[in-house]
């Protein structure tokens, strides 16, 4: 039973509902909070007070680390679903072209209208289009290969895009190899140019015509995009050819890899100054016994189709992929540059015999494609040095285009 007790002298009745709250708080505090919940909450505010940070900028750094990772989460599961669909997708075009359970007709009427969508391999890869025309001149025993345009052509950079040129050769002889103008950023590129190879009738009959697309690049290998061959024995040559074809896989057995060279062009027209320098190679033909080479580059200048001026690399010793950083520096006025070509060739020394040439590329008023962008390039910018790796081809194919004749006699007393 409940019994009602006085305060007892000098002390207010008022506050005793007070104080006995108060220990009723603190009893139920006491009895209710987790003493480890204390010691981490003591834990964390130590470790903020360390922080040399105001706390608004550690809870929002603390929030972003979270999105952040909820963020990679999300992706994760994305991905993961995307790739979940795709094998369902795999699986049920598998089911589709497994005709063991079907009959002949049955099978005949469901594959073909799919077909396009079975992946074969490379040679059925979309490349692109490529419109030609050929004609053949009796009377002058020449081959005109016209390349007017392309079409939808294959995206080969990061931007879904290519910068598109064509290479031109006849086989067997692969004598001369023309190639065209580069166009930038483009998958239907517009060339309109036409390429004359002098080839008799009877060779004609047993040659083919190679017309390659490809992906220019300035400081790596260009990638190729496709090519067409054509059988010239089976052209009619009653009249103009000229039609689209569909680009194939490149050939892998024909084309022998002579090695690259990379190297930098300067003009310097006020100083009449023309500075090449030779910075390295790669991938050079083996030419000794061992596997290896000695190569040395030679810098040939030529001045209205004659031997001019020349000076030549240093020799390294047993590789096939020699670093120089050599520079050369010619005299060469504005009116000698506009009519001049720069012949770059790679040697291999033999302290026996006879230097064999490795390859050649040149450059210059009777150049072509990628070899004459870098010249123009190269005064487009004068007094700044351009620097390009470019494919080495055959001696025989350079002499050939270039036909030099003999050196300019006193050159140095000519008022050029």
């Amino acid at each position: 039973m409940y019994t009602k007790h006085s305060s007892p002298p000098g002390v207010n009745s008022t506050h005793a509902p007070l104080h006995l709250t108060t220990i009723f708080s603190t009893s139920h505090t006491n009895t209710t909070v987790n003493p480890a919940v204390v010691a981490i909450t003591d834990f964390f505010n130590d470790l903020l007070n360390k922080i040399p940070l105001p706390r608004w900028a550690v809870y929002t750094l603390f929030v972003a680390g979270v999105l952040l990772i909820l963020l990679c989460l999300l992706c994760i599961c994305i991905k993961c679903c995307c790739r979940g669909k795709k094998k369902k997708r795999q699986k049920k075009k598998d089911e589709n072209i497994n005709l063991k359970t079907l009959n002949g007709k049955t099978s005949s009427s469901l594959v073909q209208p799919d077909v396009s969508d079975v992946d074969y391999g490379s040679t059925h890869q979309q490349r692109g289009k490529l419109l030609y025309s050929l004609d053949y001149e009796t009377a002058q025993s020449q081959l005109n290969v016209g390349i007017k345009q392309a079409t939808n052509l294959k995206a080969m950079d990061l931007g879904g895009g290519s910068d598109p040129y064509v290479k031109v050769y006849v086989c067997p002889d692969k004598s001369k190899t023309c190639e065209t103008k580069v166009f930038r950023h483009t998958l239907n590129p517009v060339f309109n140019e036409q390429f004359n190879f002098p080839i008799s009738k009877s060779t004609l009959m047993k040659s083919t015509v190679v017309m390659q697309v490809y992906d220019f690049n300035r400081f790596s290998k260009h990638d190729i995009i496709g090519e067409l061959r054509l059988q010239l024995a089976n052209v009619d040559w009653n009249h103009v050819i000229e039609e689209w074809q569909d680009l194939g896989e490149p050939a892998k057995f024909e084309d022998e890899n002579l090695g690259e060279i990379c190297f930098s062009l300067r003009y310097v027209p006020t100083a009449s100054k023309l500075t090449v320098v030779i910075l390295e190679a790669k991938n050079l033909k083996r030419m000794d016994i061992g596997g290896t080479s000695d190569p040395y580059v030679k810098v040939q200048l030529a001045l209205d189709k004659r031997k001019w001026k020349k000076k030549k690399t240093s020799i390294k010793k047993k590789t096939l992929n020699p670093y120089y950083n050599e520079s050369f520096t010619f005299d060469v006025t504005f009116d000698q540059i506009q009519r001049m070509n720069l012949v770059i060739s790679v040697w291999d020394h033999d302290a026996m015999t006879r230097n064999d040439a490795m390859g050649k590329i040149f450059l210059g008023c009777d150049a072509s494609g990628n070899q004459l962008r870098h010249w123009a390039d190269m005064l487009a910018n004068p007094r700044r040095p351009v620097a390009q790796w470019h494919n080495l081809l055959s001696a025989q194919q350079v002499n050939s285009t270039l036909s030099l004749k003999n050196k300019i006699p006193l050159y140095d007393k000519l008022p050029f």
